[in-house]
């Protein structure tokens, strides 16, 4: 969506217009249903990295992300939880529902998806052993 993609340039270039953020909250939260799981996990990115908490945003992508959590790949996945994270945002259902995708999906994250998805969870204080035992089985397979 075009409008992901304008937050997530504005962001790139470290310009937080605030109106503009505003307005692109708005919109995205009317139609975030339409949205591919890169574009949900593209603009909460944008947003938690200028700092804009938008509540309505947060909350439209958390319960998109809930029900179509199988459209996410490991990417979208640890973005969005990175995300949620980063303005302290802890939705239990979307990071269960994360926490299960990203499990059974361990094989193809790298390593920048599991430090991102383990940080998430351990910012925000969420304990899940079968996603940390997983998370550190894969991590292990990158090393070895």
């Amino acid at each position: 969506d075009k409008l992901a993609g304008l937050a997530w340039a504005y962001t790139r270039n470290r310009i937080c217009n605030q109106r503009l953020f505003s307005e692109l909250a708005v919109a995205a939260a009317v139609r975030i249903d339409s949205f591919s799981a890169q574009n949900m996990s593209d603009m909460v990115w944008a947003f938690a990295t200028v700092h804009m908490k938008d509540q309505v945003l947060f909350d439209s992508v958390a319960k998109a992300c809930a029900s179509h959590i199988s459209r996410f790949n490991s990417q979208d996945l640890a973005n969005t939880v990175w995300a949620f994270a980063k303005i302290g945002r802890n939705d239990a259902e979307l990071f269960d529902a994360v926490a299960t995708a990203a499990t059974t999906h361990m094989s193809s994250f790298n390593s920048q998806n599991l430090a991102n998805t383990v940080w998430a969870f351990v910012k925000i204080g969420r304990s899940d052993e079968e996603l940390f035992d997983a998370l550190a089985k894969a991590a292990i397979a990158k090393v070895a």
